[in-house]
C-alpha cells in the first residue's frame, strides 16, 4: 500500500515538473496583429468604392468596343476680335482673351493643353477626360474653326482610371488610392501569419497564385 502511495506521488511530481508547452505572443506581437487587423478591417471598408472603380474601369478599358458608338463630333465656326490674333507679331496674341472667349461661346470644358502660335494661324487645344476641342484661328481676319470631341461616359471613367488628362490634383487622388491599396493587401497578409492553423496552406495559395498569375501572362501576351 505504501510503495504503490509512493510511487503514484512520484509519477504526479514528474508529471507537473514536465515542460509545458503553449503558444505564448510576445507583446509587441500581439500589438501588432492588432493594428493589422484593425487597419485591414477599415482600410478595407473606406476604400470599398475605390477598388469597386478601379475595378469595373478596367473592364470597361479592356472591352472600349462595347462604347465605340458613344462618341459625339461637333464643329463651329465663328470669328473673334482680330486685335488678339495680329498677324506679324506672335508677342501680341491675347492667350487668356482668346481662351475665355471659347470656353464662354462654345462652352469649351478640359485645359488647355497647346497654344501654338505660327505665322498664319494660330491653334489652341483643349483637353480633359473623355474630351478634346482643338480650335484653328486665322491670324488675319480673326475667323476660326471649332472642332469638339466628346467620347462618352466609358471614355471619361477610363481616362479617370489612368490619370490621363486629368490633371495634378486627381494624379494625387490616385496616388492615395493605390497607397491604401497596397496597405489593405499588406495588411491582410500579415494576418496570415497569425493563423497558425491555416498559414501553410494560405503561404501555399497565394504561392500558386502568383505562379499561376505570371504563367499566364507568359502564355498569353504576345
Amino acid at each position: 500500500m505504501q510503495v504503490s502511495t509512493i510511487a503514484e506521488s512520484r509519477s504526479i511530481d514528474n508529471n507537473t515538473k514536465a515542460p509545458i508547452r503553449m503558444s505564448v505572443r510576445t507583446p509587441w506581437k500581439r500589438r501588432l496583429a492588432s493594428w493589422s487587423r484593425w487597419l485591414h478591417i477599415y482600410i478595407s471598408t473606406a476604400t470599398s468604392a475605390v477598388l469597386l472603380f478601379f475595378s469595373a474601369t478596367g473592364l470597361m478599358l479592356n472591352h472600349q468596343d462595347w462604347f465605340s458608338g458613344l462618341q459625339r463630333t461637333s464643329e463651329y465656326h465663328g470669328e473673334m476680335n482680330p486685335n488678339w490674333v495680329k498677324a506679324g507679331d506672335s508677342k501680341e496674341v491675347a492667350k487668356l482673351e482668346i481662351v475665355e472667349y471659347l470656353r464662354r461661346t462654345h462652352a469649351i470644358k478640359g485645359a488647355v493643353a497647346e497654344f501654338r502660335i505660327e505665322d498664319a494661324q494660330c491653334t489652341v487645344s483643349f483637353k480633359g477626360p473623355g474630351y478634346a476641342a482643338d480650335a484653328f484661328i486665322e491670324r488675319e481676319t480673326g475667323r476660326y474653326q471649332l472642332t469638339e470631341n466628346r467620347l462618352g461616359f466609358a471614355a471619361v471613367v477610363g481616362d479617370l482610371h489612368k490619370g490621363r488628362d486629368t490633371g495634378n490634383k486627381w494624379g494625387m487622388v490616385l496616388d492615395v488610392s493605390a497607397v491604401l491599396m497596397i496597405c489593405v493587401s499588406v495588411t491582410g497578409l500579415m494576418l496570415v501569419f497569425y493563423l497558425i492553423k491555416r498559414r501553410v496552406s494560405a503561404l501555399l495559395v497565394l504561392a500558386v497564385g502568383g505562379v499561376l498569375f505570371y504563367l499566364l501572362y507568359l502564355v498569353f501576351v504576345p
